[in-house]
């Protein structure tokens, strides 16, 4: 009797052990999510936006009561934008704080290296800031991504832009590494299913800062549309270079390159740019009124200009507070991710398309439109496709 007895003790104390993992960071009062930003390294202004848009919407849901009566508390941390700073910031959330979930990490390689790190306890990694397959793919039941990939944003964007303009020799200048390769290879894709091809590639080191050899090539080879697989400083000094030298095709970038430092530092030189992009810019004197009135909510809050990375970190705990909320009052991560793989979270206010997730679908839309700078100032000019 004695044998049993203690038998079902221990039993019952895995079983507590198990389920205490499977819930930890939820309490009776409070749901703990953790959150790695860079604060300090080279794109410190866009983590301090996300984790700004993060804080927003944790504020306007404690003051609403919370999700099923449970107050939400976020814990940021600091990569620097250093992998190995990211995986030591994600252990200290995940073993020491003990977060239920990680929401709107940024970047790749930093989401790279705190998965494992997350997954062996049971932590989902949620709407991470990055427009990486990796953050979906391979399958996990543990990944869900918001973030069309640049792959797709240029394997659908640039057909469209090349009809559009009606160009005979689209070129690329990428960065050398997975990044510019995806974007390059999303143009490829592109051009192919119109039975085209680029005319001129060429690349660039990460770190580079003249670029006059990539244009004086493109231009030479006559390239009417350039696909650019570069980030801000690179896309500056590329259409700046171009305009100084009286070479002045189309250009197109993906997400990465869609942000107000373009226009702010570049100045009017970057207007006629285009770049792919599924979130409306918050300027403070938006013609949508929803808009303006987020955006300038936020500068009531934080003293500074919201931008699309503050929008990306706002919606990113929003759909968390959909999805936490419909899992009910026995928030566990199996019955979030149950509830996630029924999610469908409508268009918002920022013109975001519809996500939906399944069992099987962890990547919400793969659609994504074209925003155009005009008088430096960032203006949709497509629709997103028709399915």
């Amino acid at each position: 009797m004695k044998v049993f007895a203690l038998s079902a003790l221990v039993l019952a104390a895995a079983s507590t052990v198990a389920t205490a993992q499977t819930s930890q960071g939820v309490s009776k009062n409070e749901i703990l999510i953790g959150s790695i930003q860079d604060l300090s390294g080279p794109i410190a202004g866009f983590g301090k936006q996300v984790r700004l848009g993060m804080m927003l919407r944790v504020d306007e849901a404690n003051e609403q009561g919370g999700i099923n009566g449970r107050k939400l508390k976020l814990i940021v941390e600091d990569s620097a934008y250093d992998p190995r700073k990211a995986a030591l910031a994600a252990q200290k959330l995940v073993n020491q704080d003990k977060i239920f979930i990680m929401i709107g990490h940024i970047g790749t390689a930093q989401n790279m290296a705190a998965m494992p790190i997350q997954f062996e306890k049971n932590v989902v990694n949620f709407f991470p800031v990055t427009a990486a397959r990796e953050m979906y793919e391979p399958f996990h039941r543990l990944k869900y991504s918001f973030a069309v990939t640049y792959y797709e944003q240029m394997a659908t964007m640039v057909p469209k832009l090349v009809k559009e303009k009606n160009a005979k020799k689209p070129c690329t200048l990428y960065q050398d590494d997975e990044f510019g390769l995806e974007v390059m290879r999303g143009g490829e894709a592109g051009l192919k299913s119109i039975g085209m091809d680029f005319a001129e590639k060429t690349t660039y080191k990460r770190g580079a800062t003249d670029f006059s050899s990539q244009v004086a090539k493109m231009k030479a080879s006559g390239c009417d549309l350039v696909v650019l697989g570069t980030i801000i400083r690179e896309t500056i000094g590329t259409i700046a270079e171009s305009r100084k030298t009286g070479f002045n095709p189309t250009f197109v970038g993906s997400s990465a390159a869609y942000t107000d430092l373009i226009h702010k530092l570049g100045g009017k030189a970057m207007d006629g740019f285009y770049a792919a992009m599924s979130t409306q810019h918050p300027y403070l004197d938006e013609a949508s009124q929803p808009i303006r009135f987020w955006a300038n909510k936020y500068k009531t809050k934080f003293n500074e200009d919201p931008t699309v990375f503050s929008v990306y970190g706002y919606n990113a705990v929003d759909a968390f507070i959909r999805a936490a909320g419909k899992a009910g009052a026995n928030l566990s991560t199996d019955s979030f991710i149950k509830a996630m793989d029924t999610m469908i979270i409508p268009p918002d206010i920022f013109g975001s398309a519809e996500a939906t997730f399944g069992p099987k679908k962890r990547l919400g839309s793969e659609v994504s439109r074209l925003s155009q700078l005009q008088d430096a100032r960032w203006r949709a000019v497509s629709d997103y496709p028709k399915k």
